[in-house]
């Protein structure tokens, strides 16, 4: 199952996006409080739980300077994924975000999962979307 985001619009250039969301440390007061519980990072990975799913980890595996974060699952999550982050600056103070998310999932988890995880990439988006 694949999701693409809608494209964002951050008011920064991408070298500085890069540098805030190439490290997970900076992740943490994005992330909503009431949804998301015991979030603990590094600058590779971080990990924490979901009221009634369970604990999920992540680890960048890839950065491609100002351009890609590539994201996978960490070992103890039970959903395997890939998620991909593209930045492209237009202008000065105006970088577009793409958000990828290819998870493999069996036919009858997928309807339980697809909205769930659609929402999860279109909030990141517009986390993103706040950065400057």
């Amino acid at each position: 199952m694949e999701i693409v985001s809608r494209i964002g619009k951050i008011q920064a250039n991408e070298d500085k996006i890069f540098e805030k969301i190439s490290d997970f440390r900076n992740l943490g007061e994005r992330i909503p409080q009431d949804k998301v519980k015991d979030f603990t990072a590094d600058a590779d990975s971080c990990s924490f739980s979901i009221d009634k799913m369970g604990k999920f980890g992540m680890k960048i595996i890839e950065r491609e300077p100002n351009k890609l974060i590539k994201i996978a699952n960490s070992e103890e999550t039970p959903l395997k994924f890939n998620m991909w982050i593209q930045l492209k600056q237009v202008a000065e103070n105006d970088t577009r975000v793409k958000v990828t998310l290819r998870a493999d999932i069996n036919p009858f988890m997928k309807a339980m999962v697809k909205k769930p995880l659609t929402s999860f990439v279109e909030s990141l988006i517009t986390g993103l979307e706040q950065f400057r």
